[in-house]
């Protein structure tokens, strides 16, 4: 069998199991998030662009709002990565090399478990992959023009507009062109214009959406970096960032990517493959690992950067590979443990069923408990309704909460146009999406001819609140029962009418407290 007929064979077999494991968890709170951006379709949102949530939207019209339907294009366009892997390493080196790069990638239990839900790294890494492959067949045709370059910077845009780390592949691109004699006339050339043209027409919704909102995405992504505080030398945030990927890379396929890269940073002065593949890794790999010098980074934010590694890591050892046996069994048994690694991190019962505890808190549970615990508050509202008689709207508090319980809620009962399903407690602070959608502690338009109420002064001309003296059930995640001020304050009484536990093997999952409020007035400003 050919080594491109093995590869197509593993890509849609994996895939096809992958598909299969779409449903078997309940959505993390990231994906919940992202399906809720996709019920209210925006140019651009609070922490990301728009990509995630139009893919999301496109599948659940398709699939319906499951966790098949939100998460069916993850496994798909990990295929598709893979795939552009083996035809791009093939064309740059052979076929074999090719077909060890897919092995490898697919075998790294980020990589594995980033396939199985829905959040912004498999498109990020889909695009960032194409854009590379396309940005080397263009170079391939230079002097000759190319209409490969606009696609390339396409391609790059779409990426942004998922993750807006795709930009630095920009950066990439000019220091090949920078670095390489030869290239340096494409900057007297309309190839690389066109290519940052394109580029910049996909950075138009965000821009505009930011100006709208205060340019509120860069004042996260600055207190997301840490960036918003004094910065400092901290060398064990930089030694965790290591070590998370050593972990979630697999430690040997990890060792053995680091050992290649650094092999090769002299040939890249003298091999023009070897220059390009390090500089499509090193600047994302460089920005993280230089913020982890103050905060560290999570393992998945610089996943760009080993794709190009990946390709020069697989040249590298092939080419070791044919001579010593003994590189070949580290080789075979370092795909062996990621993918046990990738087993363990997809089904982590896998070590409980061989007695083996798991002491610390289990990353799994991200995917677990949502929807019985959804269920529980579910019936507790109606069995409240049936008693009292009224109709009461939910409040969480954090985002987090409050979109698995939007996406599991069977009956939403969206209040209004652009309305979610579960609000977050009110406040004046841009905390997050919920703050641009409609909240229960705005005032509308007061509907014509009609008065306000007896003895209520209103802080906005002719307005009126729509949830005011209705009651909603508050549900938190925390050891006391301590409320937070605005529930305390906006309510006229507050009362714990249950405790949510989800129990796994016997341990505590999830607790959340839950609250009926009574009588809201809105707070003043």
């Amino acid at each position: 069998m050919s080594n491109t007929r093995a590869v197509w064979f593993f890509v849609l077999g994996l895939t096809a199991i992958r598909l299969t494991l779409l449903g078997t968890s309940d959505l993390t709170f990231d994906e919940a998030h992202y399906w809720m951006w996709s019920e209210c379709l925006a140019p651009s949102y609070f922490s990301k662009g728009p990509g995630v949530a139009f893919a999301i939207r496109a599948s659940t019209a398709i699939f319906g709002a499951t966790e098949f339907g939100v998460r069916f294009w993850s496994p798909i366009l990990g295929a598709g990565t893979s795939l552009l892997l083996y035809y791009f390493t093939r064309r740059l080196f052979t076929a074999t090399a090719g077909f060890w790069v897919v092995l490898v990638v697919n075998a790294i239990p980020l990589f594995n478990v980033g396939n199985l839900v829905m959040t912004i790294d498999p498109l990020s890494i889909f695009f960032w992959m194409a854009a590379m492959y396309t940005f080397w067949l263009a170079i391939e045709r230079s002097p000759k023009f190319s209409w490969l370059c606009p696609v390339t910077g396409l391609l790059i845009g779409l990426g942004f507009l998922c993750k807006f780390t795709n930009a630095l592949e920009l950066v990439s691109i000019l220091v090949v062109l920078a670095l390489v004699p030869r290239l340096r006339r494409e900057f007297k050339r309309p190839g690389l214009y066109l290519l940052l043209g394109a580029f910049a027409l996909c950075t138009v919704p965000p821009i505009v959406w930011n100006e709208q909102h205060a340019w509120v995405t860069l004042a996260h992504l600055r207190s997301r970096g840490s960036l918003d505080h004094s910065l400092g030398l901290h060398p064990r945030e930089l030694l965790g960032f290591l070590a998370a990927h050593f972990l979630f890379f697999s430690p040997f396929i990890f060792l053995g990517l680091a050992w290649a890269v650094i092999a090769n940073w002299r040939r890249a002065h003298q091999q023009f493959k070897v220059l390009f593949l390090v500089w499509f890794g090193l600047p994302v790999f460089a920005f993280y690992f230089i913020m982890s010098i103050n905060k560290q980074a999570a393992p998945n934010w610089d996943a760009l950067a080993f794709l190009s590694f990946s390709v020069l890591a697989a040249a590298y050892w092939h080419e070791r590979l044919a001579t010593r046996s003994g590189l070949r069994k580290f080789a075979v048994g370092a795909v062996l443990v990621g993918v046990g690694l990738s087993l363990v991190a997809l089904d982590t019962d896998s070590l409980r069923s061989m007695h083996i505890r798991i002491s610390r808190r289990d990353p799994a549970d991200a995917g677990r408990g949502w929807k019985s615990a959804t269920d529980a508050v579910e019936k507790l509202r109606a069995q409240i309704e049936s008693q009292t008689g009224e109709r009461l709207f939910l409040i969480a508090d954090q985002r987090d909460r409050a979109s698995e319980l939007s996406f599991y809620l069977r009956d939403k009962r969206v209040e209004g146009p652009g309305h979610p399903p579960v609000y977050i407690v009110e406040s004046q602070d841009i905390l997050n999406q919920f703050s641009f959608w409609p909240r229960y502690d705005e005032f509308v338009e007061a509907p014509p001819n009609v008065p306000p109420p007896e003895g209520e002064v209103y802080t906005e001309e002719s307005g009126v609140n729509p949830f005011e003296g209705r009651s909603a059930l508050y549900v938190q995640s925390s050891r006391t029962d301590d409320l937070p001020r605005n529930i305390r304050a906006a309510f006229q009484s507050t009362e714990k009418v249950a405790t949510v536990e989800v129990l796994r093997f016997g341990v505590k999952m999830r607790e959340w407290k839950v609250f009926l409020c009574r009588n809201y007035r809105t707070l003043p400003l």
